[in-house]
């Protein structure tokens, strides 16, 4: 484990990468290339039903400055400028997209050993204000995340959250959706040697008064080879096995089948990366 109890968003993050990381109904095609200069040019194309998503992504590294580049089908031109330990923990990000006139949006991290916090704040008139921060260490966090829009006047979001972790252990509990939801997730490693790990995720919705439980597993048959499986109690299963054929360049295959109406047609998802 790392030092500091990290930003918000990690609150749960291990637990949710294993339910939901690299499943999908999709069929997606990445490539990354490398010019002579170091520049990073990444296409990537994904097949939604009858529809056809691509994009293009340019990143250019320099010290400790990263520029991002991105170009898709719907003629959007995004920008994210990076520029890391600006100061000891500090990290400055800067993105923008052409045309929206509001989507510029300035964001600082800054990371401690006993506080991780995320502020950002919309570049227009009357902008949306973001603030994460969680206190602690890595064994046991508090934290919270809201947001405020300064032309209502009003709270878009205010969640909380706690984590607890260990060497091969991590349980998190989430109140979101202005305290609508409340989530329990739990993370365990099984086996360090083979990858082998199981999760759970409760959620309650207070004013529907519903759950949702998603169980899952993963274990690696070798040491490029793992396979994930998961179900929820609305009988929906879903598994995937990747495959890292070459260094960095990964080849998933994933399907989902409602149990609950073996009728229907099962999803499948097909997702190659290649890096050189």
């Amino acid at each position: 484990m790392g030092k500091g109890p990290g930003l918000y968003t990690e609150i749960g993050k291990k637990a949710r990468d294993l339910l939901y990381r690299d499943y999908q109904g999709d069929q997606k095609f990445t490539i990354t290339t490398y010019s002579p200069t170091g520049v990073a040019i990444t296409s990537s194309g994904t097949k939604k039903g009858e529809i056809f998503l691509a994009d293009v992504n340019t990143q250019l590294k320099r010290n400790n400055i990263t520029a991002d580049v991105k170009v898709d089908t719907n003629s959007n031109l995004s920008t994210t400028i990076t520029v890391d330990e600006a100061a000891p923990g500090l990290k400055t990000i800067l993105s923008f997209k052409v045309p929206d006139q509001r989507s510029g949006k300035l964001e600082l991290q800054y990371l401690h050993d006993y506080a991780g916090i995320c502020t950002s704040v919309g570049l227009t008139a009357n902008p949306i204000v973001n603030f994460s921060g969680v206190v602690g260490t890595n064994v046991g966090s508090i934290g919270t995340d809201v947001s405020f829009d300064t032309k209502t006047g009003n709270f878009t979001k205010y969640n909380a959250g706690i984590s607890f972790s260990n060497a091969d252990l991590i349980a998190a509990l989430t109140l979101n959706d202005k305290g609508d939801t409340l989530t329990a997730s739990y993370y365990h490693i099984v086996k360090p040697l083979t990858n082998t790990a199981v999760g759970a995720e409760v959620n309650h919705s207070f004013s529907s008064n519903e759950n949702t439980i998603t169980i899952g597993s993963q274990h690696a048959l070798d040491p490029l080879t793992t396979v994930k499986a998961r179900v929820n109690n609305f009988g929906k299963a879903s598994a995937l096995i990747q495959h890292e054929w070459r260094p960095k360049s990964l080849f998933t295959i994933s399907g989902e089948v409602d149990t609950k109406a073996v009728d229907k047609s099962a999803k499948f998802g097909l997702a190659l990366a290649l890096k050189p």
